[in-house]
This record gives structure tokens, sequence and C-alpha cells, in this order.
């Protein structure tokens, strides 16, 4: 195992990316225009493998909304949790996903589960199939979804080696973060602060810079138009995991229409709970390490 936490094969086979991909780069890059095409093609294949749980979990729930047999004995939710357990075991065991990276997951699947719990009481969402595998109306498959967003954040920040100019305080970010997961539950019963939230979130970073890199030179990027991508892929995402059924929302019982916009607000929003999840780990790493990212 290595001190990132990955293990040996994993850290050889990546070498061995690294290799090729250097090799390509000398290749190809002759000047400003190439190396602005080759940085692209990189970010976009970086960008793909930190969404690996991500991306398998959303082709599982297409690939069984059109291929899962009507009355199989196992319900298509019960396999999903199963398939989820079994793609977070791989990830682990070949070292694709780091230990550190697995406990930000768990503690986000908790969160999620939490959240969904509550949710699907109220009347937000339903998940329309039947299943074993569940805590009252909530299949356990659905907390691999907040995983994977959290996945997807602690992967990116390790592959883009992600360093940070003006980066807030992390206990600023947490307090935010609670009032955040806070609002989720209580505007069913008091006023909505959401617009409130986004406020905060402009003013706490509106002059942090993350700096990410897509191939040798990190490139800067401002924090909050970084939260505002991610958000909206999300929320691609949603659409496709609404197209396929795995939960309906309001008006979409009968059939499906694209998600409401505002729910692109509530992945901003959620966007600060998963960040200061992942940041607090790293912060706690980079205290305890001498080298490795630094957030200034």
């Amino acid at each position: 195992m290595t001190p990132d936490g990955t293990s040996s094969a994993a850290s050889r086979f990546r070498a061995r990316l690294h290799a090729a991909r250097a090799a390509l780069r000398q290749r190809w890059v002759r000047g400003a225009w190439s190396l602005g095409v080759f940085e692209f093609i990189s970010f976009g294949i970086k960008q793909a493998w930190a969404c690996l749980f991500g991306g398998v979990m959303l082709a599982l729930l297409l690939a069984t909304h059109f291929l899962y047999p009507e009355g199989a004995a196992l319900s298509r939710y019960d396999f999903l949790v199963i398939a989820a357990v079994l793609l977070q075991a791989v990830l682990l065991l070949t070292g694709l996903e780091t230990w550190e990276e697995a406990r930000v997951i768990f503690v986000f699947h908790v969160v999620g589960t939490i959240m969904e719990l509550f949710k699907t009481s109220a009347g937000s969402w339903i998940y329309p199939e039947e299943s074993l595998l569940r805590i009252g109306a909530v299949p356990l498959f659905s907390g691999f979804m907040y995983a994977a967003v959290g996945s997807y954040l602690a992967r990116v920040w390790r592959i883009f080696e992600f360093r940070f100019t003006r980066f807030p305080p992390l206990w600023i970010q947490g307090l935010l973060a609670v009032a955040v997961y806070v609002n989720f539950f209580a505007h069913h019963w008091v006023v909505d602060i959401r617009y409130g939230l986004f406020a905060a979130t402009a003013l706490l970073y509106l002059r942090t810079v993350v700096w990410f890199r897509p191939d040798e030179v990190h490139r800067p990027m401002p924090l909050l138009v970084g939260f505002l991508l991610v958000a909206l892929f999300i929320w691609f995402a949603e659409n496709l995991g609404t197209f396929a059924r795995a939960w309906t929302y309001p008006g979409q019982e009968h059939a499906w229409q694209i998600v409401s916009l505002s729910k692109l607000g509530s992945w901003y929003l959620l966007m600060i709970i998963s960040f200061v999840l992942v940041a607090t780990v790293h912060g706690k790493r980079d205290r305890q390490e001498s080298s490795g990212a630094q957030l200034v």
C-alpha cells in the first residue's frame, strides 16, 4: 500500500498511464493550439476517471430500466444495492479508490440516507418500485447516489491535485454547511433561507480560486464556477435517473418530464456540504504530512 492509500498494483497501472500520456504529449504537442487541445482532452479524461463510481451507477440505473426482467425474484432496487456494494469493494481492492475516499463516501451515504428518509416522508419524491433492502420508503441504493457525489469530489481533488488561493477557514465553511443541511429539513416548517445561503456562499467563496492540473501546469478557476458546473452536471444525471424511474418527483408519476431547474439550486447547496466534508479530510491529511496539497 502506498502513502496515498492506493495499492502498489494500482500505482504501477497509474504510472503506465502517465508514461503513455507523456509519450502522446511529446508526439502531438507542437504549440499553443495543440497544447490547448491536449489539455482539454486530458481534462475530460481525468473528469471521467473521477466520475467512475457515479458513472457506473448511472449506467446501471439506465441498463436495469431497459433490460431488467419483470417479475425477477430479486427486485431491481435490491440488485442495485448489491451491485453498488460490489462496485465499492472492487474499487477498494484494486486500489482505484483509496480508503480515505471510502470514508468520505460512507459519511455522505449516511448524510444522504437521513435526508432521503425525511424527504420521502414529506412527499418531495418517491421510489415507485418494491424492494426488501430498504429503510422505510427508502431503498438502500439511494444512499449510494449521494455517495457518488462524495466519491467524485474526493477523487477529483486527488486526480487534479487541487490547490487553493484565499481558502476560507474550515470552521466558517463548516457552519455554512450545517446551515445548508438544516435548511433542507427546516424549510418545510419555517421560512426557506436558501437565497440567504446562496448569498453566503457567494460572499465566502467569491475570492477563492481553485488551481487544478489537467496536464503539467496548474490552471486557475473561480471556485464558485466549479460549484455551478458540478451542480449542473448532477442535475443532468438526475434527469437521467428520473428517466430511468429510479425515483420520481410529483408530476412524473405517469410520464417523465424534465426535472425542475429549482433542483439545480438544491444541488448547488449540496455541493457546499460535500465540498466541506472532503476539505475537512484533506485538511487533516495536510496537517499530518510535511508535503502534499497546501490550502492557502
